[in-house]
């Protein structure tokens, strides 16, 4: 609940002190981008919220099992909509705010009507007002107030009550239901540590995200429509976090659009594109993909790692530049026959345990640094993995590579990314949730 209020409170604080970070209008040079950051628009003043006009009936609009959606409603999700985001209505984007709407309240009386199962997952009055106290704070407000503000806008305090209810409930159902299937197994964290440090040397994009659901949104022309308008909102001043939190479908939404860091290669070839074309500061037109859209927010980018740091320990058999082929052939065929015995861990005792081998522990260095022959092993081995037998001037050697991470400051950190796989598994799993629950349930639009 905690990002929910983050992101509410951005949007608010722009509303009730104007200082939201505004986009601007494109730079002839970039073609890929839609807008860019201008800091003046901090300055702008924010007119209180006024009541969109915009007509709908007060009947039933539709059933989510036994629970009725009515005109009010929705037309009170679309108000809160367009609060919690700063998107202007317009005619053009009424439709999309509408199904946006449509889907958060279906999505949410689900949620409800689950949360009805657990007899004791009760979300007192309490917890609710201690939320909104929490979020009206944020912004530098008393709840009085930040409740009135948003009746300025023609949305009542019962609307925005029942969301924090619902939205502290279903947290607590999924934190509480799935928290153990979440927790990330230390080989995951070392696989991602190991795929940081081998992709430390490519381009990578610190960007937000937007990405626009084609079969949530009535297709893929719904989908390009509705994005081209979001970018239009967001150029105009619509705070970015606050639209992705409303509008996007990737699971970055809960974190207002941050998806992190990005590989160059990682991604498909149009967002790529998009990366390679968008300055920092910048926002993308709408790209297109298979199912959907996304808008992308450029935060910040940065070459690779100029430093691949390696810990590696070797076994060698002592042989001069001068040594027949006889020689050289039999140190190799005993470090092979010895090879499979060996890991990181054991590899120095058994140097000293055998008469002719020599081990030694070459510690933490640059690749760069590292002996010719060495540099190649460095480089494309595999974490733990012991290599066959290289000839140096020296000798003969057998070398592993006990662990590999990116040099700088940049260099990944095992519990950044334990924390980071911990809340994508709670997502997906929350997302596979929510899916079954749409599949299960009976959903009526009248």
């Amino acid at each position: 609940m905690g990002l929910t209020r983050y992101m509410t409170g951005v949007a608010m604080a722009a509303l009730l002190a104007g200082t939201a970070v505004a986009q601007t209008a494109p730079p002839v040079q970039a073609p890929a981008a839609a807008g860019s950051l201008n800091p003046a628009a901090e300055a702008a003043p924010a007119a209180a919220p006024v009541a969109p006009a915009f007509q709908m009936s007060d009947g039933i609009l539709a059933t989510v099992n036994d629970s009725v959606i009515t005109g009010f409603d929705l037309r009170q999700r679309m108000l809160l909509l367009i609060a919690m985001t700063q998107v202007q209505p317009t005619a053009e984007n009424i439709p999309a705010i509408q199904q946006q709407a449509l889907n958060l309240l279906i999505d949410e009386r689900l949620q409800a009507q689950e949360l009805t199962k657990y007899e004791d997952l009760v979300v007192t009055d309490e917890e609710v007002d201690q939320e909104l106290t929490a979020m009206a704070q944020e912004v530098g407000a008393t709840p009085a107030t930040y409740l009135e503000f948003l009746a300025q806008g023609g949305i009542r305090p019962s609307t925005l009550r029942e969301q924090i209810r619902t939205q502290i409930g279903w947290s607590q159902l999924v934190g509480g239901r799935f928290q153990s299937r979440a927790r990330v197994s230390r080989s995951s964290v070392d696989a991602a540590l190991r795929q940081a440090a081998e992709a430390a040397s490519k381009k990578q994009y610190l960007i937000g995200e937007i990405y626009i659901e084609a079969s949530r949104v009535g297709g893929q022309q719904a989908a390009v429509n509705g994005a081209t308008q979001l970018v239009q909102q967001m150029v105009q001043g619509a705070p970015f976090q606050a639209v992705a939190q409303q509008f996007s479908a990737a699971p970055s939404a809960t974190r207002g659009g941050d998806a992190g860091w990005v590989v160059e290669g990682t991604v498909q070839p149009a967002l790529q594109q998009a990366l390679d074309q968008l300055e920092v500061g910048q926002l993308s037109r709408p790209i297109p993909v298979d199912g959907g859209v996304y808008i992308v927010y450029m935060r910040d980018k940065r070459d690779g790692a100029a430093a691949s740091l390696v810990q590696i320990r070797q076994v060698m058999i002592e042989l001069p530049e001068t040594a027949t082929e006889a020689d050289v052939a039999a140190a190799t065929a005993r470090l092979e026959a010895l090879r499979p015995q060996l890991t990181c861990e054991t590899m120095l005792q058994r140097a000293t345990s055998e008469q002719g081998l020599l081990g030694s522990d070459l510690g933490e260095a640059d690749v760069q640094n590292l002996a010719p022959q060495f540099q190649q092993v460095a480089r494309s081995a595999e974490v733990g993995s012991i290599s066959t037998p290289v000839r140096t001037p020296l000798g003969v050697h057998l070398l592993a590579v006990c662990g590999r991470r990116a040099g700088g400051v940049e260099a990944p950190d095992a519990r950044a990314i334990e924390n980071q796989l911990f809340r994508q598994n709670l997502a997906t799993l929350a997302r596979r949730y929510m899916r079954d629950l749409r599949d299960d349930a009976l959903i009526e639009m009248k």
